[in-house]
């Protein structure tokens, strides 16, 4: 108790005023007001059939009245939030507020007017565009903090122009971090500071006057502050408009493997400690192959940090420079091996066409049909790839049918998968499937992992060797 104590008299205690705060930091704080041209119908014309005796009526109608019918335009216009980042006038924004626009204007805080602002660059993964304007005279900027060291409880403020009202404050604390709402590379702060619509693309501030991050979205049933705000994390922001600004796009590291978490269950099939780290269920070609790196790897350490499922290898990954090499640590068959991966350009490998898969020629001989583990299986055919659609090189077992109350069925499994590995090891045949199995019971393993193909996409699924 006197611990507990002790603890409580350390902590701080809320700001007497955030005014100073405000004052220092708000010259830098910007509105940013956007224009779109969009298309307007304006109706349907009279229509007059061609002779008609009003025909020559309705022509001189329409003549005095404008005479064109054809679509007209209007102004659309939107608004949101920003901030300055140095004194030639780079400003930070979200993306979702200028995406679009045909015109950008900013107004500064005060009596400093509005400049137009041009686009430097955008990246809708995390919601952030880099804007840029043209002064003679150095701007008010703030700078980034640490997004890492800010802790849940921490008093926060945040700015911009809500609802349209112009410049405003409000303040609160840290509710959680690391929070993921759809994007792969979400890292978002959680603040019950107020922010709704307009206070988009605005800073949050930690109370030393650093951005720790940009307000993003709300979580809201009414579309109004209920103090649920997210702000997409400074640590993210930086690291992006860097590339921008250098690039005017981003270039995010890519490891080139398909890969998913692993579950208790998974780990008792590998025989793991932990149920930690990011399993491989696929290496096609690209750096990781090159490295040497296999389907039923384990990546633990990525270039130094410890990874603890697939969400966070990915942000490392992303975050990592294009062409850097990295050290990679995996787990395989119960041992470490040390890999030296050198990335590539995620945003490549994304618009590549994917590389065909070489030919085989199958066996004749005909193919063994057999229920293992509540499955239905049959060994591969012809005409079993033809009806799947798969590739003339494609191996495995083919499941026909899934026993309804197996685990297999718990587990998701259905007609059409492909089985291609089992305890870490190619299946060909039945028989292989049957010694894999037979192994596990051996080794004292309750279960066994099977690498499962759906629509060319592979995962594994961990089954009990007992069914």
């Amino acid at each position: 108790m006197l611990t507990l104590l002790a603890s409580v008299s350390h902590a701080r205690g809320a700001p007497e005023s955030f005014a100073d705060l405000a004052q220092q930091v708000s010259p830098a704080v910007v509105n940013i007001t956007t224009a779109t041209v969009v298309a307007q119908d304006t109706g349907p014309s009279p229509m007059v059939p061609e002779g008609s005796p009003f025909e020559d009526f309705f022509r001189d109608f329409l003549d005095r009245n404008g005479g064109d019918q054809s679509p007209q335009s209007r102004r659309s216009s939107a608004l949101g939030s920003g901030f300055v980042i140095s004194e030639d006038g780079f400003i930070v924004t979200n993306n979702h507020v200028i995406e679009g626009a045909d015109e950008i204007e900013i107004e500064f805080f005060g009596d400093r007017g509005t400049l137009p602002a041009t686009v430097v660059g955008t990246d809708p993964n995390t919601d952030i565009a880099l804007l840029k304007v043209e002064t003679d005279e150095p701007l008010p900027f703030v700078p980034f903090g640490d997004s890492g060291a800010i802790r849940v409880g921490d008093w926060v403020m945040a700015m911009g122009n809500p609802l349209g009202q112009g410049f405003s404050i409000s303040a609160g604390i840290i509710s959680a971090r690391g929070r993921e709402l759809q994007g792969t590379y979400d890292d978002f702060l959680q603040t019950d500071a107020a922010i709704n619509r307009g206070n988009s693309g605005g800073p949050l501030f930690n109370m030393d006057g650093q951005v720790i991050g940009v307000n993003t979205a709300i979580l809201s049933p009414n579309g109004g502050s209920i103090g649920i705000g997210f702000a997409m994390a400074s640590n993210v922001v930086t690291k992006v408009v860097d590339q921008l600004k250098e690039f005017g796009e981003t270039r995010r590291g890519w490891l080139g493997v398909r890969i998913q978490d692993v579950t208790d269950d998974v780990a008792e099939a590998m025989g793991l400690a932990d149920a930690r780290g990011a399993l491989v269920t696929d290496v096609p070609e690209g750096p990781a192959m090159d490295a040497g790196m296999e389907a039923g790897d384990v990546i633990v350490n990525f270039g130094g940090e410890d990874i603890e499922d697939t969400r966070e290898l990915v942000r490392i990954v992303g975050n990592s420079g294009v062409g850097e090499t990295v050290r990679v640590i995996v787990l395989r068959e119960g041992q470490t091996q040390t890999l030296r991966v050198t990335l590539g350009r995620r945003e490549e490998a994304i618009s590549a066409d994917a590389s065909e898969a070489p030919e085989e020629t199958p066996g004749e001989d005909a193919p063994l049909e057999k229920t293992v583990l509540g499955l239905s299986l049959s060994e591969m055919t012809p005409e079993l790839r033809e009806e799947l659609g798969l590739d003339a090189g494609s191996s495995g077992l083919v499941v026909t049918a899934v026993l309804a109350e197996s685990q297999a069925a718990a587990k998701g499994l259905e007609a059409g998968d492909v089985i291609t590995e089992a305890g870490q090891q190619r299946l060909e045949t039945i028989a292989d499937l049957e010694a894999r199995v037979a192994e596990a019971k051996d080794g004292g393993r309750q279960s066994i992992l099977l690498l499962v193909r759906r629509g060319g996409d592979p995962r594994f699924v961990a089954l009990p060797v007992e069914e």
